[in-house]
């Protein structure tokens, strides 16, 4: 592997009271030294090199004809770990099969704790807290039970219910869903039951059979999932059943967690619902299975889900047909993929399908591979020029290819040692193994930055690092992901998903309730596991694999939120602890639930050859938990992990486990929605200002409701706080807030930066909280690395070395506005003079002299020409606007006139031209689209080109400065205290949105969620989040 744990802070575990906030440039990789022994008889295909490894050798290995069910644990077990009496199970019995040591047992520190750290770990188990490791006096594990609920309790009688309607309008105007006579509990947003009734709502609508009630929605889903758990012998008796049901459903309704969308949409609909949104598809060199997997991803897109395929069992186009011909190689059949994956609609929406196409770096065409799309975004850029519409979903981007997947390369610590120490890579023919081409591993690095940078893609994927953590390394090697990457398993595989709502678990004084976290955990584990058998799937062999290793996916949303309520900044020791331990939390307490449930009904039927390797990785996981700092984390979160990590090496030593995986972090894009999320997945928060829907109609500008918790978190009186949220909710930011302290900035830092601030999460950030929670999940996380449209091509690279060296198992880049734009030359731009402020309040016209200076600018978007001439005072500034619009009709002619007339009356009176550009710049509204100018790019409507131009010219160089003082303040004049007016959304808020593409399904601008994006007014996503 790339790195010791002693050599890393990466939690602030070192000695010493300060916690620092900087991170050093190079930080080696939080995970397992390796190559890691393996035990004899076990393959050792998880920890070689792709490089070295024949294309045969690859693939998963089906279980023989004389594989064995592994008898379940015995029924005294089972009963009294379901019965709901209330009895604890002992598990302190029998023997274990852990072999922790019983003396001498240090902790596993990072480097400057005082304890030497050289060979503290060994396979991951050797050294383990004296504070929390294992021995004969381990405690018990309570039993399901009621923890939210009273027997004989009316579930829904617990929340306040009230009747509503859900209203969706389009940006034009138009009502794209409307539903009459809807029940929900008062609680819920208008966006929640918005989202709620328009996704998942089932009927036909306007039907007597439509689902009207949340109480409907939830009781279908909850009653079928129950039902089956009685069938498969998942509880002892109807009573504990329902004990289960209740707990559910509780939940649910009280937007603790979620199960995602396939679930809503089918379960209780569907006598064998499809409940996976995640699938990973294998490809053979044979031209039946290459036309196979067209046919098996058509299918999936169809139903709405997101596939993914490693290419690299393909031969390249510089290798030989038996015949003698040329191949045409995985990047020529990737543009039959990409075109199929074009024309057919999503889950019959009109949103694009979600694929990942990963290939190896050792593959011969990966040169071609890298740079594919960074060929077709040329295309477009020379359509655009031509005139062709450059907007999303246009004629220019509908005529190139590669437009509907996300690319990832396969490296392997090999290659990242190379890069690093500037060494030589080979590339091999897929059907000889032979060398066919050398070069230096640093060139390949570089042509994957240089693409990234210019297109977002490809991401990397971390070869060695997912099968280091693989549990089934006996079955074969893990070679692909899902769309988003978070999903990473055996090929033809398949994983239901589910999310808890963190902020929910935040009890009144402040602290999070590891009790209650706990308990959810367990019971959706349940009921995920619950599904596995009782769904279908798109092939047999996902459905096989589906039975035999059963993996799940459980995560949370609300991360930012959390950290942010706790005072915590996101890029900073202390929430990186905090994360840390929340997810450690998390999937020990599920690895729990999975070896209870494996003493009941038997582990999955593949457990029993691959036990070896997942011992090895719980252990891995249990000791990776003494890296986090305890001065960091409170002591109620810290003891809660670690006992549930070792009761899940103890059960699982005992019993084995059900689930080959049982964690991971997605977007949760729709279902955030619907618990009320502020934040989803991993994803700190967007904004410390948004926008809430009204019953009413319209919408109202609130800030953030973490940033009060923080504030009080922190010290502030009451009077401050109120003094701070007054001048956030009028500026738009927190920066240059009365009375905050700069020591407290960092806790509100968002992922982008507010309109009117220069304050956000370093890259770095992002990518260090994710190795941060990392070595605590079975599978991996979704999440774009966004960087700024001024970011270098060295930036991207060194944020790709970075993750490798933090041990993400996969990293994703954006530069804003790289879509269909040139990079932004900031050293271009001319240092103005500052416009001068009125002198008095009573406004005083300063007209332009007689003869006076201007320019002209000549701008186009989507082929309109139009210019821009200003006339400027003797000090040079703006005085006066003319906008002329070349073919256009009188009435856009005179309109523009009149505008450009009003503006300049404005800057002759002294309002100051930030306030114009913060009001009129990103204006939507047609017509739209790419302009000719590559420091703006995507032009939103000819006002917020002339806007965006304006700030360029005349206003410094530091984007979207922040006012500090107006002495004209034309608003209070003017009594504007109405809410905003529909065009202001949420991404009008923050910088970086600049290329996002309009929801299919109502228009609006949508947003980054992951390596998808969401829509804040309808709640619709684009890929699978």
């Amino acid at each position: 592997m790339a790195g010791n744990w002693n050599e890393d802070d990466l939690f602030g575990a070192g000695g010493g009271e300060s916690v620092p906030d900087s991170v050093p440039d190079v930080v080696p990789v939080p995970v397992i030294p390796g190559p890691l022994p393996v035990e004899p008889g076990v393959a050792d295909a998880h920890i070689q090199d792709l490089g070295s490894v024949e294309p045969d050798s690859v693939e998963p290995e089906p279980a023989g004809p004389d594989f064995v069910e592994p008898e379940p644990a015995g029924p005294d077990f089972a009963e009294h770990a379901f019965s709901g009496d209330g009895s604890p199970v002992d598990v302190s019995e029998g023997e274990s099969v852990c072999d922790f040591p019983d003396e001498g047992v240090e902790p596993v520190v990072c480097q400057g704790a005082g304890v030497d750290g050289e060979g503290l770990v060994e396979e991951g188990i050797e050294k383990m807290s004296s504070k929390g490791g294992l021995d004969s006096s381990m405690g018990k594990v309570m039993p399901y039970g009621r923890y939210f609920t009273r027997e004989g309790q009316d579930i829904f009688s617990t929340v306040t219910w009230e009747k509503r309607d859900a209203k969706i309008v389009a940006h034009d105007g138009a009502v794209v869903f409307c539903q009459t006579g809807m029940e929900f509990p008062d609680f819920y947003s208008l966006t929640a039951s918005n989202v709620v009734a328009s996704k998942y709502f089932r009927g036909t609508e306007g039907g007597p059979d439509r689902e009207s009630s949340l109480k409907a929605m939830i009781t279908r889903v909850v009653e079928t999932i129950a039902g089956w758990a009685l069938q498969g012998g998942y509880f002892a008796d109807q009573d504990a059943v329902d004990v289960f049901a209740d707990e559910l459903a509780w939940l649910i309704l009280h937007q603790y967690g979620s199960f995602n969308s396939p679930v809503w949409f089918n379960v209780g609909v569907e006598d064998h619902p499809q409940c996976s949104a995640c699938f990973i598809n294998s490809v053979e060199d044979t031209m039946e299975s290459i036309l196979g997997l067209a046919v098996t991803e058509g299918l999936l897109f169809k139903f709405g889900s997101g596939t993914g395929t490693n290419f690299s069992t393909i031969r390249s186009s510089r290798e030989r047909l038996k015949g003698g011909g040329i191949p045409s190689g995985p990047v020529s059949f990737m543009r039959g993929y990409d075109a199929f994956a074009g024309v057919i609609k999503s889950g019959g929406k009109t949103r694009r399908a979600a694929k990942m196409v990963v290939l190896n770096a050792d593959h011969p065409d990966i040169v071609d591979f890298i740079e594919c799309k960074v060929r077709e975004e040329d295309k477009a850029l020379a359509l655009i020029r031509e005139g062709y519409d450059g907007s999303f979903g246009g004629e220019a981007y509908d005529s190139i290819f590669f437009q509907n997947a996300n690319n990832s390369v396969r490296v392997t610590d090999e290659f990242m040692n190379a890069v690093v120490s500037n060494g030589s890579w080979q590339t091999k023919a897929i059907t000889t193994g032979q060398v066919v081409e050398t070069m230096k591993a640093g060139d390949l690095m570089d042509r994957m930055a240089k693409a990234a940078h210019r297109c977002g893609d490809p991401g990397i994927q971390f070869d060695t690092i997912v099968n280091d953590w693989h549990t089934c390394s006996v079955s074969g090697r893990i070679n692909a992901s899902n769309p988003c990457s978070e999903f990473m398993f055996l090929d033809n595989s398949a994983c239901n998903l589910a999310s808890l709502n963190l902020m929910r678990f935040v009890d009144d004084d402040g602290e999070f309730n590891t009790a209650a976290f706990r308990h959810a955990v367990r019971t959706f584990i349940i009921a995920q596991e619950v599904i596995v058998s009782n769904a279908k799937y798109p092939t047999e062999a996902i459905g096989r694999n589906s039975e035999s290793y059963r993996p799940l996916g459980l995560g949370y949303a609300n991360l930012g939120a959390l950290l942010m309520n706790r005072g915590l900044a996101y890029d900073s020791d202390a929430g990186r602890a905090y994360a840390a331990a929340v997810t450690a939390l998390m999937t020990g307490e599920a690895y729990v639930q999975s070896a209870i449930l494996a003493g009941r009904v038997g582990p999955f039927a593949e457990y029993t050859r691959n036990s070896s390797s997942m011992l090895r990785v719980i252990r891995k996981h249990r000791a990776a938990l003494e890296t986090v700092s305890d001065r960091l984390v409170p002591d109620v979160l810290m003891e809660a992990a670690r006992e549930s990590w070792d009761n899940a090496v103890a059960l699982g030593g005992e019993h084995g486990f059900r689930n080959a995986q049982v964690t991971l972090l997605a977007p949760t894009g729709t279902i955030g929605f619907m618990m009320d999320c502020d934040t989803t997945g991993i994803e700190p928060e967007m904004a410390i200002v948004k926008y809430k829907n009204l019953v009413g109609g319209g919408r109202m500008k609130i800030v953030n409701r973490t940033v009060p918790s923080a504030l009080r978190k922190l010290g502030y009186t009451d009077s401050q706080i109120k003094a701070i949220s007054d001048y956030v909710d009028r500026n738009n930011t927190i920066e240059g807030a009365p009375g905050l302290k700069d020591e407290h900035l960092s806790v509100f830092d968002c992922a982008f930066r507010a309109t009117n601030g220069v304050r956000s999460i370093a890259v770095d950030g992002h990518i260090h909280m994710m190795g941060a929670v990392q070595p605590f999940l079975s599978g991996a996380i979704s999440k774009t690395v966004n960087m700024p449209a001024d970011a270098t091509v060295e930036d991207v690279r060194k944020a790709y070395i970075d993750a490798w060296k933090y041990g993400l198992k996969a990293v994703a880049i954006y530069r804003d506005g790289s879509k269909g734009t040139q990079p932004v030359e900031t050293s271009a731009r001319k240092e103005p003079e500052k416009p001068a402020a009125p002198a008095a309040a009573v406004p005083v016209r300063s007209k332009l002299p007689d003869e006076r200076q201007s320019l002209t600018h000549k701008f186009t978007i989507s082929g309109l020409d139009g210019y821009i001439t200003v006339g400027m005072h003797e000090d040079g500034r703006p005085g006066e606007i003319f906008i002329t619009m070349a073919k256009q009709g009188s009435a856009i002619r005179g309109l523009m006139d009149s505008f450009a007339t009003s503006v300049s009356i404005a800057l002759q009176y002294g309002v100051p031209l930030e306030v114009l550009v913060s009001k009129f710049a990103h204006v939507r509204f047609e017509p739209n689209g790419f302009s000719s100018n590559p420091a703006i790019g995507y032009a939103k409507s000819i006002v917020d080109y002339v806007f965006r131009w304006l700030e360029l010219k005349f206003i410094s160089n530091t984007a979207w400065q922040r006012r500090t003082e107006v002495p004209l303040d034309l608003e209070a004049m003017a009594g504007d205290d109405a809410p905003p007016p529909e065009v202001e959304k949420q991404n009008d808020l923050f910088q970086g949105q600049e290329d996002a593409p309009p929801c299919s399904n109502c228009g609006w601008i949508m947003v980054r969620n992951g390596k998808c994006y969401k829509c804040v007014n309808c709640g619709s996503t684009s890929g699978c989040s």
